[in-house]
């Protein structure tokens, strides 16, 4: 029978022979899947003739959607497996081919445990299809029942009826970025929601005029990116967007930073007159940790900023205290609008030591009130308060 869905990543090499002491876990990555399928059986059956054929493939159950996959290749380079795919969509056995992303490690997403091996692998001459994971049979977390089910590609393709992948991933080696993406409703201006990228999902729909969505990506580490995409008709824009069987996938080529970027840090959060940060502020100095040493090599400089010419009490931490509460026993001192952004600047830099930076690597420099964004007693008066990172060395 033919598979439900397909792809295979076709190249001529010489097939290697395997053994269960080779076998490894699965990681998170792009799958290469070559059918899809209700029934357990179906998909072994499917795999087995695939093996027979002299392919090196492999079998996969995914509990979010109860469907059994059968794969032929894991990488984490997206780029790869959709050249790949765009040659073997040539072949009309395989007309109806796409690309998969799986993250093993995240909550709510596909548990891969590799516990078996294939009963007969393909000669060593035969021209196969290439993998980076040995051929087993997935672990099945729970089994389902009842008849085999087709997945059907609607007539009409809109966001409303079809799962979109927001793919994140670095420019410059294709590597996977994590991150997340804030939905804007086009028309109205205004944040509709924010979901997290490299993963399946239908997006809100704005019910305004024109349907139009647009999808800003700002992750720190990497210059800023907007896209526009159309509710109704998301097929529209083919520059970024490209159908997937049953889904899309939208393409983020995101830039890292350049010498001479500046990005406002303003998912950093300090209490009241403190160089104290809050809880919230962890999920954007992750971030900062992740750039710094995924780029042993780069140099920042912290800029801090208040809002307007402050004097008065000054909250500091204890060297030895907790970055995220302010503690008993913490330091209050008298200072300037200039001191209190200096040492919350300083904070950021303190914690990013703690964490395994070399300090030498961070610079600090502070403003105080003197370069606010908006005027001091304005509706966005409390933007003026921020701390932004600057590249200082590549």
């Amino acid at each position: 029978m033919r598979p439900i869905c397909s792809l295979v990543i076709l190249i001529g090499v010489s097939f290697c022979s395997y053994s269960q002491s080779a076998f490894t876990s699965a990681s998170k990555g792009y799958y290469t899947i070559v059918g899809a399928f209700a029934i357990k059986e179906n998909a072994v059956k499917y795999n087995a003739s695939l093996q027979k054929s002299g392919i090196h493939s492999a079998c996969g159950y995914l509990t979010s959607r109860n469907i059994y996959y059968v794969y032929t290749l894991k990488d984490a380079n997206v780029s790869v497996c959709l050249k790949e795919m765009r040659e073997l969509r040539k072949k009309s056995e395989f007309w109806d081919t796409w690309v998969k992303y799986i993250d093993v490690n995240a909550t709510n997403t596909t548990e891969i445990r590799i516990v078996e091996e294939p009963s007969t692998p393909a000669p060593e001459t035969t021209p196969v299809l290439t993998a980076s994971v040995a051929p087993t049979t997935i672990a099945i977390a729970e089994e389902p029942e009842g008849p085999e089910q087709q997945i059907i590609i609607p007539d009409k393709v809109t966001l409303g009826n079809t799962e979109i992948f927001l793919s994140l991933y670095n420019a410059r080696n294709d590597r996977v970025a994590e991150g997340n993406i804030q939905v804007i409703d086009t028309d109205r201006g205004r944040l509709i929601s924010e979901v997290k990228g490299n993963t399946y999902l239908i997006l809100p729909d704005p019910k305004s005029k024109t349907g139009n969505i647009s999808l800003i990506c700002d992750v720190v580490g990497y210059r800023k990116i907007q896209k526009e995409i159309n509710f109704n008709q998301p097929l529209a824009d083919t520059s970024f967007i490209e159908q997937m069987g049953t889904s899309i996938i939208a393409h983020f080529e995101l830039v890292p930073y350049q010498r001479g970027d500046i990005r406002v840090l303003y998912n950093i959060y300090f209490y009241n007159d403190a160089a104290v940060m809050m809880p919230e502020s962890r999920f954007e100095l992750n971030g900062l940790e992740t750039m710094m040493k995924d780029n042993p090599t780069l140099h920042i400089r912290l800029h801090g900023h208040t809002n307007g010419n402050y004097h008065g009490k000054i909250i500091r931490r204890n060297p030895d205290g907790d970055f995220f509460s302010v503690a008993q026993d913490a330091r209050t001192t008298v200072g300037s609008a200039k001191e209190l952004s200096e040492s919350r600047a300083e904070v950021i830099r303190d914690y990013l030591i703690s964490r395994g930076i070399d300090g030498s690597r961070i610079e600090v420099k502070a403003w105080g009130g003197k370069r606010p964004l908006y005027d001091k007693n304005s509706a966005n008066a409390k933007k003026n308060i921020r701390v932004e990172v600057e590249i200082v060395k590549e």
